[in-house]
Protein backbone atom coordinates (compact mmCIF):
# COMPACT_ATOMS: atom_id res chain seq x y z
CA UNK A 1 0.00 0.00 0.00
CA UNK A 2 0.85 3.40 -0.82
CA UNK A 3 -0.08 6.88 -0.78
CA UNK A 4 -0.94 9.05 -4.52
CA UNK A 5 3.27 10.09 -3.68
CA UNK A 6 4.27 6.79 -3.50
CA UNK A 7 4.93 6.77 0.07
CA UNK A 8 4.07 3.48 2.23
CA UNK A 9 1.76 2.89 4.36
CA UNK A 10 3.52 1.78 6.95
CA UNK A 11 5.99 4.93 6.52
CA UNK A 12 2.93 6.75 6.81
CA UNK A 13 1.66 4.74 9.98
CA UNK A 14 5.28 4.68 11.51
CA UNK A 15 5.22 8.49 11.76
CA UNK A 16 2.29 9.70 12.56
CA UNK A 17 0.95 11.17 15.99
CA UNK A 18 -0.43 9.09 18.20
CA UNK A 19 0.24 5.74 16.25
CA UNK A 20 2.22 3.37 17.61
CA UNK A 21 3.10 0.86 14.89
CA UNK A 22 3.65 -2.62 16.41
CA UNK A 23 3.83 -5.37 13.53
CA UNK A 24 3.40 -5.87 9.59
CA UNK A 25 1.72 -8.59 8.16
CA UNK A 26 2.88 -9.59 4.61
CA UNK A 27 0.69 -11.49 2.22
CA UNK A 28 1.65 -14.52 -1.06
CA UNK A 29 3.68 -11.60 -2.26
CA UNK A 30 5.68 -10.16 0.29
CA UNK A 31 5.31 -6.65 2.05
CA UNK A 32 5.85 -4.85 -1.60
CA UNK A 33 4.58 -7.44 -3.61
CA UNK A 34 7.72 -8.28 -5.12
CA UNK A 35 8.43 -12.14 -4.10
CA UNK A 36 7.01 -15.29 -6.27
CA UNK A 37 8.17 -18.13 -3.88
CA UNK A 38 6.30 -21.05 -2.20
CA UNK A 39 6.70 -20.12 0.85
CA UNK A 40 7.80 -16.60 2.85
CA UNK A 41 9.38 -16.03 5.95
CA UNK A 42 9.06 -13.48 9.04
CA UNK A 43 11.78 -10.88 8.53
CA UNK A 44 12.35 -7.33 9.71
CA UNK A 45 11.07 -4.17 7.67
CA UNK A 46 14.31 -2.26 6.83
CA UNK A 47 12.39 1.26 6.67
CA UNK A 48 10.56 1.01 9.64
CA UNK A 49 12.59 -1.91 11.59
CA UNK A 50 9.33 -3.36 12.45
CA UNK A 51 8.71 -7.33 12.93
CA UNK A 52 6.95 -8.50 10.25
CA UNK A 53 5.17 -11.36 10.10
CA UNK A 54 4.61 -13.19 7.26
CA UNK A 55 1.05 -14.93 6.19
CA UNK A 56 2.38 -16.99 3.63
CA UNK A 57 4.37 -19.03 5.40
CA UNK A 58 3.68 -21.33 8.19
CA UNK A 59 0.46 -19.75 9.08
CA UNK A 60 -2.05 -18.04 6.88
CA UNK A 61 -3.95 -16.28 9.46
CA UNK A 62 -2.32 -14.00 12.35
CA UNK A 63 -1.61 -15.63 15.60
CA UNK A 64 -2.97 -14.75 18.73
CA UNK A 65 1.17 -14.48 19.59
CA UNK A 66 1.49 -12.35 16.74
CA UNK A 67 -1.51 -10.16 17.75
CA UNK A 68 -0.49 -9.23 21.27
CA UNK A 69 -0.18 -5.23 22.04
CA UNK A 70 -2.26 -4.76 19.01
CA UNK A 71 -5.49 -2.58 19.33
CA UNK A 72 -6.26 -2.37 15.61
CA UNK A 73 -5.38 -4.38 12.63
CA UNK A 74 -5.38 -2.25 9.71
CA UNK A 75 -5.53 -3.70 6.11
CA UNK A 76 -4.36 -1.81 2.88
CA UNK A 77 -3.60 -4.17 0.05
CA UNK A 78 -4.37 -3.84 -3.82
CA UNK A 79 -6.86 -6.84 -5.28
CA UNK A 80 -6.77 -6.97 -8.44
CA UNK A 81 -11.27 -8.27 -8.99
CA UNK A 82 -10.76 -12.12 -9.32
CA UNK A 83 -11.91 -14.22 -6.24
CA UNK A 84 -8.97 -16.48 -6.51
CA UNK A 85 -6.34 -13.97 -5.94
CA UNK A 86 -5.31 -14.49 -2.67
CA UNK A 87 -5.28 -11.24 -0.91
CA UNK A 88 -8.97 -11.09 -0.14
CA UNK A 89 -8.29 -14.35 1.48
CA UNK A 90 -5.93 -13.00 3.34
CA UNK A 91 -7.87 -10.50 4.73
CA UNK A 92 -10.76 -12.79 5.32
CA UNK A 93 -8.25 -15.01 7.65
CA UNK A 94 -7.13 -11.40 9.50
CA UNK A 95 -10.83 -10.34 10.03
CA UNK A 96 -11.41 -13.99 11.46
CA UNK A 97 -8.26 -13.49 13.94
CA UNK A 98 -8.83 -9.81 15.10
CA UNK A 99 -12.75 -11.01 15.72
CA UNK A 100 -11.80 -13.82 17.82
CA UNK A 101 -8.67 -11.58 19.86
CA UNK A 102 -11.46 -8.78 19.94
CA UNK A 103 -9.41 -6.64 17.66
CA UNK A 104 -10.55 -3.63 16.03
CA UNK A 105 -10.50 -4.04 11.97
CA UNK A 106 -9.57 -1.38 9.70
CA UNK A 107 -9.48 -1.67 5.79
CA UNK A 108 -8.14 1.34 3.76
CA UNK A 109 -10.37 0.66 0.90
CA UNK A 110 -8.77 0.97 -2.78
CA UNK A 111 -10.42 0.64 -6.22
CA UNK A 112 -11.20 -2.36 -8.24
CA UNK A 113 -9.28 -1.70 -10.72
CA UNK A 114 -11.34 -3.87 -13.63
CA UNK A 115 -14.40 -2.11 -12.40
CA UNK A 116 -17.28 -2.55 -9.75
CA UNK A 117 -20.29 -3.35 -11.94
CA UNK A 118 -19.35 -6.59 -14.00
CA UNK A 119 -19.43 -9.63 -11.66
CA UNK A 120 -19.35 -13.12 -13.64
CA UNK A 121 -18.38 -16.64 -13.53
CA UNK A 122 -19.43 -19.34 -11.07
CA UNK A 123 -20.32 -18.95 -7.59
CA UNK A 124 -17.87 -20.85 -5.22
CA UNK A 125 -19.19 -24.77 -4.72
CA UNK A 126 -20.14 -24.94 -1.25
CA UNK A 127 -17.61 -26.38 0.93
CA UNK A 128 -15.01 -25.63 -1.35
CA UNK A 129 -13.43 -22.80 0.56
CA UNK A 130 -9.34 -22.31 0.33
CA UNK A 131 -6.82 -20.24 0.21
CA UNK A 132 -7.85 -19.66 -3.66
CA UNK A 133 -11.68 -19.52 -2.49
CA UNK A 134 -12.31 -17.97 0.55
CA UNK A 135 -16.08 -17.04 0.23
CA UNK A 136 -18.56 -18.12 -2.10
CA UNK A 137 -18.41 -15.31 -4.56
CA UNK A 138 -18.18 -15.12 -8.64
CA UNK A 139 -14.90 -15.58 -9.97
CA UNK A 140 -14.96 -11.62 -11.07
CA UNK A 141 -16.55 -10.21 -7.94
CA UNK A 142 -16.80 -6.75 -9.13
CA UNK A 143 -16.27 -5.45 -5.47
CA UNK A 144 -13.92 -3.09 -3.46
CA UNK A 145 -12.23 -4.99 -0.73
CA UNK A 146 -14.44 -2.75 1.65
CA UNK A 147 -17.59 -3.94 0.36
CA UNK A 148 -16.20 -7.72 0.91
CA UNK A 149 -15.26 -6.96 4.26
CA UNK A 150 -18.66 -5.67 4.62
CA UNK A 151 -20.01 -8.88 3.16
CA UNK A 152 -17.56 -11.28 4.93
CA UNK A 153 -18.43 -9.75 8.36
CA UNK A 154 -21.92 -10.17 7.91
CA UNK A 155 -22.18 -14.10 6.36
CA UNK A 156 -19.48 -14.85 8.45
CA UNK A 157 -21.68 -13.65 11.53
CA UNK A 158 -18.32 -12.17 12.85
CA UNK A 159 -18.23 -10.20 16.20
CA UNK A 160 -16.07 -7.71 14.66
CA UNK A 161 -15.48 -4.00 15.06
CA UNK A 162 -15.01 -3.03 11.15
CA UNK A 163 -14.34 0.39 10.37
CA UNK A 164 -13.83 0.68 6.18
CA UNK A 165 -12.34 3.84 5.05
CA UNK A 166 -13.74 4.81 1.36
CA UNK A 167 -11.97 5.99 -1.82
CA UNK A 168 -12.87 9.23 -2.59
CA UNK A 169 -14.08 10.08 -5.72
CA UNK A 170 -13.89 6.32 -7.35
CA UNK A 171 -17.62 5.55 -8.97
CA UNK A 172 -18.17 1.73 -9.57
CA UNK A 173 -17.31 2.22 -13.76
CA UNK A 174 -14.06 3.75 -13.49
CA UNK A 175 -11.04 1.20 -14.38
CA UNK A 176 -7.67 2.08 -12.93
CA UNK A 177 -6.42 3.66 -15.27
CA UNK A 178 -9.19 6.38 -14.98
CA UNK A 179 -8.22 7.25 -10.96
CA UNK A 180 -5.05 9.02 -11.50
CA UNK A 181 -3.41 6.71 -9.40
CA UNK A 182 -0.03 5.31 -9.15
CA UNK A 183 -0.11 1.70 -11.09
CA UNK A 184 1.97 -0.10 -8.25
CA UNK A 185 2.80 -4.08 -9.03
CA UNK A 186 0.07 -6.04 -6.78
CA UNK A 187 2.14 -9.16 -7.43
CA UNK A 188 5.24 -9.76 -9.64
CA UNK A 189 3.16 -11.22 -12.73
CA UNK A 190 0.35 -8.45 -12.42
CA UNK A 191 2.30 -5.43 -14.15
CA UNK A 192 -0.28 -3.82 -15.98
CA UNK A 193 -4.06 -3.21 -16.13
CA UNK A 194 -4.61 -5.47 -19.18
CA UNK A 195 -3.03 -8.32 -17.53
CA UNK A 196 -5.23 -7.35 -14.54
CA UNK A 197 -8.39 -7.46 -17.32
CA UNK A 198 -7.58 -11.05 -18.71
CA UNK A 199 -7.00 -12.44 -15.21
CA UNK A 200 -10.20 -13.82 -14.52
CA UNK A 201 -10.64 -15.56 -17.28
CA UNK A 202 -6.77 -16.39 -18.49
CA UNK A 203 -6.11 -17.06 -14.93
CA UNK A 204 -8.20 -19.90 -14.52
CA UNK A 205 -6.18 -22.08 -16.97
CA UNK A 206 -2.66 -21.87 -15.20
CA UNK A 207 -3.60 -24.88 -12.80
CA UNK A 208 -3.78 -27.18 -16.15
CA UNK A 209 -0.51 -28.11 -18.78
CA UNK A 210 -0.42 -24.55 -19.92
CA UNK A 211 2.02 -21.74 -19.81
CA UNK A 212 -0.08 -18.31 -19.10
CA UNK A 213 2.61 -16.41 -20.01
CA UNK A 214 4.82 -16.57 -16.40
CA UNK A 215 8.35 -15.94 -17.52
CA UNK A 216 7.93 -13.90 -20.42
CA UNK A 217 7.12 -10.23 -20.77
CA UNK A 218 3.58 -10.62 -20.72
CA UNK A 219 2.07 -12.81 -18.38
CA UNK A 220 -1.57 -13.43 -18.71
CA UNK A 221 -1.50 -12.20 -22.23
CA UNK A 222 -0.18 -15.17 -23.88
CA UNK A 223 -0.95 -18.82 -23.28
CA UNK A 224 0.62 -21.48 -25.10
CA UNK A 225 2.19 -25.42 -24.57
CA UNK A 226 4.94 -27.15 -26.68
CA UNK A 227 1.63 -29.44 -27.88
CA UNK A 228 -0.49 -26.35 -29.17
CA UNK A 229 -0.42 -25.12 -32.49
CA UNK A 230 -0.68 -21.58 -32.46
CA UNK A 231 -1.99 -20.47 -36.21
CA UNK A 232 -4.84 -22.97 -35.84
CA UNK A 233 -5.96 -22.19 -32.43
CA UNK A 234 -5.94 -18.66 -33.11
CA UNK A 235 -7.77 -19.15 -36.28
CA UNK A 236 -10.02 -21.71 -34.47
CA UNK A 237 -10.69 -18.70 -31.48
CA UNK A 238 -11.09 -15.72 -33.69
CA UNK A 239 -13.66 -17.79 -35.92
CA UNK A 240 -16.02 -17.20 -32.91
CA UNK A 241 -15.56 -13.52 -32.90
CA UNK A 242 -15.82 -12.94 -29.03
CA UNK A 243 -16.55 -9.19 -28.09
CA UNK A 244 -13.83 -7.36 -27.79
CA UNK A 245 -10.83 -9.19 -28.27
CA UNK A 246 -8.62 -10.70 -30.93
CA UNK A 247 -5.92 -13.38 -30.96
CA UNK A 248 -2.32 -13.68 -32.15
CA UNK A 249 -0.48 -17.17 -33.05
CA UNK A 250 2.74 -16.60 -31.49
CA UNK A 251 5.46 -18.63 -30.53
CA UNK A 252 7.58 -18.09 -26.83
CA UNK A 253 9.71 -19.64 -24.53
CA UNK A 254 9.13 -19.03 -21.03
CA UNK A 255 12.31 -18.44 -18.93
CA UNK A 256 10.93 -19.59 -15.48
CA UNK A 257 8.09 -21.71 -14.59
CA UNK A 258 5.94 -23.95 -16.46
CA UNK A 259 7.77 -24.77 -19.57
CA UNK A 260 11.14 -23.01 -18.88
CA UNK A 261 13.34 -22.91 -22.22
CA UNK A 262 11.13 -25.08 -23.96
CA UNK A 263 9.45 -23.42 -27.03
CA UNK A 264 6.01 -22.71 -26.73
CA UNK A 265 3.26 -22.40 -29.55
CA UNK A 266 0.72 -20.02 -28.34
CA UNK A 267 -1.46 -17.03 -28.87
CA UNK A 268 -1.32 -13.65 -27.81
CA UNK A 269 -4.54 -12.11 -26.47
CA UNK A 270 -5.56 -8.85 -27.82
CA UNK A 271 -8.24 -6.28 -26.53
CA UNK A 272 -9.86 -4.28 -28.65
CA UNK A 273 -12.69 -3.10 -26.79
CA UNK A 274 -12.80 -3.06 -23.22
CA UNK A 275 -16.48 -1.94 -22.71
CA UNK A 276 -17.29 -5.27 -25.08
CA UNK A 277 -14.27 -7.43 -23.49
CA UNK A 278 -15.43 -10.62 -21.04
CA UNK A 279 -12.96 -11.85 -19.58
CA UNK A 280 -14.40 -15.28 -17.50
CA UNK A 281 -16.66 -15.60 -20.92
CA UNK A 282 -13.38 -15.58 -23.17
CA UNK A 283 -11.40 -17.60 -20.50
CA UNK A 284 -14.32 -20.12 -21.08
CA UNK A 285 -14.47 -20.29 -24.43
CA UNK A 286 -10.63 -20.76 -24.58
CA UNK A 287 -10.99 -23.83 -21.86
CA UNK A 288 -13.91 -25.31 -24.72
CA UNK A 289 -11.60 -24.90 -27.49
CA UNK A 290 -9.24 -26.67 -25.81
CA UNK A 291 -11.34 -29.66 -24.56
CA UNK A 292 -12.20 -29.76 -28.56
CA UNK A 293 -9.27 -29.47 -30.29
CA UNK A 294 -6.52 -30.92 -27.86
CA UNK A 295 -9.20 -33.35 -25.99
CA UNK A 296 -6.01 -35.90 -24.92
CA UNK A 297 -2.99 -33.10 -24.76
CA UNK A 298 -4.76 -30.66 -22.59
CA UNK A 299 -4.93 -32.28 -18.83
CA UNK A 300 -8.03 -30.58 -17.63
CA UNK A 301 -8.54 -32.34 -14.39
CA UNK A 302 -7.01 -29.30 -12.19
CA UNK A 303 -9.40 -26.48 -14.13
CA UNK A 304 -11.42 -27.43 -11.64
CA UNK A 305 -8.54 -26.09 -8.81
CA UNK A 306 -9.33 -21.96 -9.38
CA UNK A 307 -13.13 -22.99 -10.83
CA UNK A 308 -14.56 -24.43 -8.30
CA UNK A 309 -17.11 -25.29 -9.61
CA UNK A 310 -18.24 -28.89 -10.82
CA UNK A 311 -20.94 -27.93 -12.85
CA UNK A 312 -19.13 -25.78 -15.01
CA UNK A 313 -15.85 -27.77 -15.23
CA UNK A 314 -18.12 -30.90 -16.16
CA UNK A 315 -20.09 -28.90 -19.04
CA UNK A 316 -16.66 -27.71 -19.40
CA UNK A 317 -15.44 -31.13 -20.41
CA UNK A 318 -18.53 -31.94 -22.37
CA UNK A 319 -17.72 -29.09 -24.29
CA UNK A 320 -21.36 -27.34 -24.18
CA UNK A 321 -21.60 -23.97 -25.68
CA UNK A 322 -20.64 -21.14 -23.10
CA UNK A 323 -23.76 -19.35 -23.63
CA UNK A 324 -25.80 -22.40 -21.95
CA UNK A 325 -22.62 -22.38 -19.67
CA UNK A 326 -23.20 -18.79 -18.68
CA UNK A 327 -26.86 -18.76 -18.21
CA UNK A 328 -26.37 -21.91 -15.58
CA UNK A 329 -24.51 -19.15 -13.63
CA UNK A 330 -27.46 -16.56 -13.99
CA UNK A 331 -29.09 -17.44 -10.85
CA UNK A 332 -26.77 -17.44 -8.76
CA UNK A 333 -25.20 -14.06 -9.64
CA UNK A 334 -28.46 -12.68 -9.47
CA UNK A 335 -28.60 -14.03 -5.70
CA UNK A 336 -24.85 -12.20 -5.28
CA UNK A 337 -26.37 -8.80 -6.36
CA UNK A 338 -28.56 -9.13 -4.03
CA UNK A 339 -26.34 -10.39 -1.11
CA UNK A 340 -24.02 -7.55 -1.83
CA UNK A 341 -26.41 -5.00 -2.21
CA UNK A 342 -26.84 -3.66 1.57
CA UNK A 343 -22.75 -3.64 1.68
CA UNK A 344 -21.66 -1.22 -1.34
CA UNK A 345 -20.16 1.78 -1.09
CA UNK A 346 -20.16 3.12 -4.40
CA UNK A 347 -22.73 4.28 -6.80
Amino acid sequence: GVNRRGVTTAQLLAEANNVELVTLFSPEHGLQGKLDIPEIADGHDSQTGVKIFSLYGKSRKPTAQSLEDIDALVFDIQDIGARFYTYISTMGHAMQAASEQEIEFVVLDRPNPINGVDIAGPILDPGRESFVGFHPIPIRHGSTVGELARLFQHERKWELELTVIPVEGWQRTDFFDQTGLLWVNPSPNMRCMTQALLYPGIGLLEMTNLSVGRGTDTPFEVIGAPWLAGIEFAAQLNALQLPGVGFVPIRFTPETSKFQGELCGGICILITDRARFESVRTGLEIARQLRLAYPEAWEMDRYDRLLSSKRTWKSIREAKDVRDIEASHRAGLERFRARRAPWLLYE
